[in-house]
């Protein structure tokens, strides 16, 4: 029989990438990274844990999820109470990403999509270390940034209209509830086969409406991730080639090009790029606002502001996803509910530029109605900047949004930010990521006692060395 046409210049690349996977051992890791991937299991345990109250749509998953019932195999974040792994993965992965708090890639949030999987699938087996949760976390991420470092296209995730989460959560899940289930090279090409076979992920989304469904993009990748890899250790055989394949992600999801298969696999083993692209946030909404807010604070310590100093404040330029979180302006003064409202910057400067900070409370209702922040909001408004965009995410908002203020006094002030707190060249410290934690972990619907929460936040910094990571989630 011959054999089938080649039709990429990387063939392979999936192999390599699965053999990675499987592969990978905790010694592999560098310690800034075993660092990193330990913050990001606080940070995500966190965010999705004070979604159980904050976002309206966390009961109504929660509630389905139980219904089906099954084998109690892991914990609901916030709820209590246990599901299969799989759908535990589904609430826990949407709870994560409800209040717009988790972490950020440069191209999709890389925690929510692999460690709600890891901590679903490590309960379900049991005697899963802390060392063997952050190898199979390492080794999904490392999936995820490597295949989204890639892509070229500028601005990718607004401008193609794909939401990137999702569509490499499948293949980062797949990836991570591998290793945990010990699946060889083989093996591991068929989960993330399976996982591809069931990718999705649009940005054509609900908006406006209290039971958002964007947060359960991470949920659906999350649920998927873990069907993929259990099918996979139970015999199925997955697609093979998806990365580079004719129908796969880059032809598919990538205009057609070919992925630059030497870049993706460079240093594979040695080097893990998510160091280079991965960040905290430490405000409560979308990334795209994060830019302003440091504008914002610098202006007001630069030049001694108080709220009742502002005129006006012009955001001016940024990325396309700048311009769809500005426009149209009167609807993004005006959020009616909470997903709106982290999906404003005219909004999310509001409230900076009224109260010195953004909070979880701040998207509340009480927080969407707040007169001194819709009377600042009334101020605020956009101004696109002529020239086309180049640079891809966030690299490209950071480097051309700035943020014009007019003074009752007639003074015109400027800052344009050039990094963000949390970004790779400004991480955020042990101690305030910490607090973070325990601002969202206020928010359980079943409240976690606290010496329950020291005991959780002491044992999450030192999590390499847990025996059983379920023990971490009893506390709960």
């Amino acid at each position: 029989m011959n054999k089938p046409a080649d039709f990429t210049a990387g063939a392979g690349l999936t192999a390599r990438l699965a053999t990675h996977a499987a592969t990978l051992r905790y010694d592999d890791l560098p310690p800034a990274l075993v660092d990193r991937l330990k913050q990001c299991v606080m940070d995500t345990l966190g965010v999705a844990t004070g979604a159980s109250s904050l976002a309206p749509e966390a009961a109504i998953l929660k509630d389905y999820v139980l219904d089906f019932s099954g084998r109690p195999e892991a914990t609901l974040l916030g709820f209590g109470g246990k599901a299969p792994a799989a759908w535990a993965a589904f609430l826990n992965g949407s709870l994560g990403h409800m209040l717009d708090y988790d972490d950020i890639g440069e191209s999709g949030h890389p925690a929510i999509v692999t460690i709600p999987v890891a901590l679903a699938v490590a309960e379900k087996i049991g005697g899963v270390s802390g060392r063997e949760l952050i190898t199979a976390v390492a080794a999904g991420t490392d999936l995820m940034t490597r295949i989204s470092r890639a892509i070229d296209v500028p601005d990718w995730t607004m401008t193609e209209g794909w939401f990137a989460t999702q569509l490499l959560g499948y293949i980062a899940g797949a990836a991570t509830a591998g290793r945990l289930l010990g699946l060889n090279p083989e093996q591991m090409e068929n989960a993330i086969g399976i996982g591809f076979n069931q990718m999705s992920g649009s940005r054509q989304m609900a908006v406006g409406a209290a039971t958002h469904m964007r947060a359960m993009q991470a949920g659906f990748s999350g649920q998927g991730s873990v069907l993929a890899a259990q099918l996979a250790q139970r015999g199925i055989i997955g697609a093979k080639d998806v990365i580079e394949g004719r129908y796969g992600f880059f032809k598919t999801y990538i205009r057609g090009r070919e992925p630059d298969s030497d870049g993706i696999v460079a240093g594979l083993g040695r080097d893990f790029p998510l160091m280079e692209r991965h960040g905290f946030k430490v405000w409560p909404a979308c990334a795209y606002t994060r830019t302003t807010n440091v504008s914002i604070l610098a202006l007001y310590e630069q030049h001694r502001l108080t709220p009742a100093d502002i005129d006006s404040i012009t955001i001016v330029g940024g990325t396309g996803g700048t311009q769809l979180l500005c426009e149209p302006i009167e609807k993004k003064r005006r959020p009616k509910v909470s997903i709106d409202g982290k999906y404003s910057i005219p909004f999310t400067t509001a409230i900076m530029a009224a109260k010195g900070n953004v909070t979880l409370r701040d998207f509340t209702p009480e927080g969407l109605n707040d007169p001194a922040v819709l009377a600042m909001a009334d101020r605020v408004s956009y101004r696109p900047a002529g020239g086309p965009i180049t640079g891809k995410g966030g690299s490209a908002d950071v480097a051309r949004t700035s943020v014009e203020i007019v003074t009752r006094d007639g003074r015109r002030l400027e800052h344009r930010a050039t990094s963000v707190p949390g970004d790779p060249g400004n991480p955020v410290s042990w101690n305030r990521l910490e607090a973070k934690f325990r601002e969202c972990m206020s928010f359980a619907v079943k409240p976690v006692a606290d010496a329950n929460l020291d005991q959780l936040a002491r044992r999450l910094r030192a999590l390499e060395a847990e025996q059983d990571v379920a023990g971490l989630l009893r506390l709960l």
